[in-house]
């Protein structure tokens, strides 16, 4: 091969190289990232759908951020940038759109739950009513703080329809989400504890289902766009996906039920 040859082939690969890198440097640069901001009992299904909805979306990359409703939403109003929001209540959705952050026609029911009282897998008292909450041998029972966790208003609610708050209150463990209040239960730290049928499902293996407790208001869980997003467009994207069939497949593995 003669210099020249040499110098052309040399430079045919720097050119080459060069063209990857910059199709590289753009597909990063079109890459974008999707924050949602999700009750905490939504976890597990929300992490399964991940991998199907990027694949279906290249270039765009799921991050979640899990807590309870209310914290999720004190920290939007405070500027945190999120792109969706999904709720474990009506209550904190209709808050956000108060507060105008949500985007006009975003907002959509998309599964419903039950609440229920589960206790250790090994041990502990037995339970078929709310009433035998009130029994000396249920000395602790895990339950979200009521005043920003959900499960923790609808378990209150549920105590004092039946009026036996006055009862359990002083027996109260008070958990930041409903999947601490299930771990309370789980590790054995409390007799019971009141959790979504979702959540007693993903710890069968440690907690026992003892009874669904009634609600008054039905638990549906709403989600929608969030105003102030970065990511609009993918925004609405994945609201789409959860509601379709088969994000709705992959939510009703989990237990959830059709809003």
């Amino acid at each position: 091969m003669t210099l020249a040859s040499r110098f052309k082939a040399l430079r045919h690969g720097a050119v080459l190289i060069l063209a990857t890198m910059v199709a590289a440097t753009m597909g990063s640069a079109q890459a974008a990232e999707l924050t949602v901001s999700a009750a905490a009992s939504l976890s597990n299904a929300f992490k399964e759908m991940a991998p199907a909805f990027e694949a279906q979306h290249p270039g765009t990359k799921l991050l979640f951020n899990f807590a309870a409703s209310d914290a999720l939403l004190a920290q939007i109003a405070r500027g945190a940038p999120v792109d969706v929001l999904a709720t474990a209540d009506q209550e904190t959705m209709d808050k956000a759109e108060q507060q105008k952050l949500l985007q006009s026609g975003s907002r959509h029911n998309f599964v419903a739950n039950s609440l229920v009282l589960v206790s250790p897998l090994q041990g502990g008292p037995q339970a078929k009513s709310l009433a035998d909450l009130a029994s000396p041998e249920f000395k602790r029972i895990a339950l979200g703080k009521p005043e920003g966790v959900p499960a923790g208003r609808y378990a209150k609610a549920a105590l004092e329809a039946a009026k036996l708050w006055a009862a359990v209150e002083p027996k109260a463990v008070y958990a930041q989400n409903v999947r601490q209040a299930l771990d309370y239960v789980a590790r054995g730290e409390v007799e019971a504890g009141f959790v979504y049928a979702t959540d007693a499902a993903v710890q069968k293996d440690k907690v026992k289902l003892l009874f669904s407790v009634p609600t008054q208001t039905p638990i549906s869980y709403p989600i929608a766009a969030m105003a102030g997003g970065a990511n609009a467009v993918d925004a609405r994207k994945f609201i789409a996906y959860v509601l379709s069939p088969a994000g709705q497949a992959v939510l009703a593995r989990y237990g959830f039920q059709q809003p």
